[in-house]
């Protein structure tokens, strides 16, 4: 396995990672610009991750061309999707805990993705439309999962605004004293967190479009039957808080809810004909 072409990006995105986990937190105290040394180990990890991805779906370990799909490799490709959604955002939401909890998922995801690869196609066993059906699925998981990260946000805000340790009605930071923020209005999470789950729901109805129109004969697996769940789950959400103003925590369960099915779908399907039963997917 050490000689696999994904162990050596693997390695590097889990040592830097490692460097994001272990940075002390007292260490971003002042303001909350990250400093430069961080930034940079945190960004090879990025990186590294995404060379491993890339070897790792493109097979190019396997005797001939085509392409490499599990539930490990799903979930390396949305931890990276939303660590990329969060070094974007890391100006406002730079939380040391949030940055600490995300390099320690997408760890652990590039691990798994390099222990259980999935299982390698030969070209001549991909249909023509099967890469984009793949990349909307995977571009559906990464929004949700922002989503999920934004709702995360939102509630720990909220508690700390309820416990009076916060005062602004923005995202209290733990390192400032009470009643500063980082600068991000609750309101204006709150829509970004919807605005995530419009962008995965518009992601997944595609891939299911996808499915639909280029899957001969149809069935009605697991996948899509979890999958189809999800969808409906996020369809309702999003009508609820267009017609009767769902907000706060009635929003987040229904988000929680669709996020658990739509990962059922195809990750928990993989995991368990892959690992489980050892079947093929």
């Amino acid at each position: 396995m050490i000689l696999s072409p994904t162990f050596w990006p693997s390695l590097l995105a889990v040592i830097g990672y490692a460097v994001a986990i272990a940075w002390p937190q007292r260490a971003e105290q002042t303001g909350h610009r990250v400093p430069t040394v961080l930034a940079a180990f945190c960004l090879l990890a990025w990186v590294a991750q995404a060379v491993a991805i890339g070897v790792d779906v493109l097979a190019l370990d396997a005797p001939q061309a085509g392409a490499r799909f599990g539930f490990a490799p799903a979930l390396s490709v949305t931890s990276w999707l939303v660590l990329g959604v969060y070094a974007l955002e890391s100006r406002r939401l730079g939380l040391p805990v949030v940055r600490q909890t995300l390099a320690c998922l997408a760890a652990a995801t590039v691990v798994l993705a390099w222990v259980f690869p999935g299982r390698a196609y030969a070209a001549s066993q991909i249909d023509a439309w099967a890469p984009l059906h793949w990349v909307t699925g995977f571009a559906s998981y990464g929004l949700i999962g922002a989503a999920l990260l934004h709702a995360a946000l939102l509630t720990h805000a909220e508690r700390r605004l309820r416990s009076g340790s916060a005062g602004s009605g923005q995202i209290p930071s733990p390192n400032r004293p009470a009643g500063q923020a980082l600068g991000m209005p609750l309101l204006r999470l709150e829509s970004l967190t919807l605005k995530f789950v419009a962008a995965g729901f518009a992601m997944l109805s595609l891939t299911l479009l996808l499915g639909a129109a280029f899957t001969s004969p149809w069935k009605w697996d697991h996948k899509t039957i979890f999958s189809i769940l999800s969808w409906l789950v996020f369809a309702t959400l999003l009508i609820g808080r267009a017609r009767f103003g769902w907000r706060g925590r009635q929003a987040i369960r229904w988000l929680i809810a669709g996020s658990l099915l739509l990962l059922l779908a195809y990750v928990g399907s993989r995991f368990v004909l892959e690992i489980l039963l050892h079947r093929p997917a």
